[in-house]
């Protein structure tokens, strides 16, 4: 990260998405790392492939940030993942406890999701050349009206109204931290961590894959990403995200 070019926020009231707002501005627009948009509403909030995110009008923090990890290995930009949401998570924790990341990188309060994020990584060769972050936590909306399965806000939990720009730079310090702790080569202390914080991170738990349910420990999450659950019969298989489901 460029420590000489301290990174801006960029406040507007509503886009289509952060991430496609930034996109768009980083083509005319050098920006330092780390800078950010932030949202009071999106109109085509964007979750993982096939769906979408729900948030009332100046509720919750919408946002996006970037970064160029050019010393990140193409097959490795998973670790993108964990920052983030390592970040994300020990910024709610200020706030409130039981705050775990399930895989690969939602964050959730107990068994509800409380922060989503779609990562996109642009290569160059066999580098990632620029990552866009796009998150949402849900911070003061009090009531969710979409079939969405099981969102939670912190004012929900708390019945406290936070400020977002607040959380924001919650945020930010650990993003930051972590970024530099990833340029100076501690992924293997990035990730020890990222196990460490999981949701359903120990025990048995039941998942559905291909309609299958059965029971299993999560053994490892690999470099690339891909999830290793591990059956009571000793049984190892590898997951790519949307391949197999937690059961809630």
């Amino acid at each position: 990260m460029n420590i000489v070019d301290s990174p801006r926020i960029i406040k507007i009231p509503e886009t289509t998405s952060t991430s496609s707002y930034l996109r768009e501005y980083l083509s005319e627009h050098p920006l330092p790392e780390g800078s950010v948009v932030m949202a009071g509403f999106q109109t085509a909030g964007r979750g993982q492939p096939g769906n979408s995110w729900e948030s009332d009008a100046g509720q919750n923090l919408l946002f996006s940030t970037f970064i160029s990890p050019g010393v990140v290995p193409a097959n490795r930009q998973f670790i993108i993942s964990r920052i983030a949401a390592l970040s994300v998570r020990e910024a709610l924790s200020r706030y409130v406890e039981d705050i775990t990341i399930k895989w690969p990188n939602d964050i959730y309060w107990k068994e509800k999701k409380i922060c989503g994020m779609l990562i996109e990584n642009d290569l160059t060769g066999a580098s990632i050349y620029r990552s866009i972050l796009g998150i949402g936590i849900n911070v003061n909306q009090e009531v969710f009206r979409s079939d969405a399965p099981n969102p939670v806000s912190l004012k929900q939990i708390t019945g406290i109204t936070y400020d977002l720009e607040e959380i924001l730079h919650q945020f930010l310090q650990r993003f930051y931290g972590y970024y530099l702790d990833l340029l100076q080569g501690k992924e293997e202390e990035i990730s020890h961590t990222y196990m460490e914080r999981l949701f359903r991170g120990s025990g048995y738990h039941p998942f559905r894959e291909a309609g299958r349910l059965f029971e299993a420990c999560i053994h490892t999450i690999e470099p690339t990403g891909h999830l290793i659950l591990e059956e009571k019969s000793g049984k190892r298989t590898r997951y790519a995200f949307k391949e197999v489901s937690f059961v809630l």
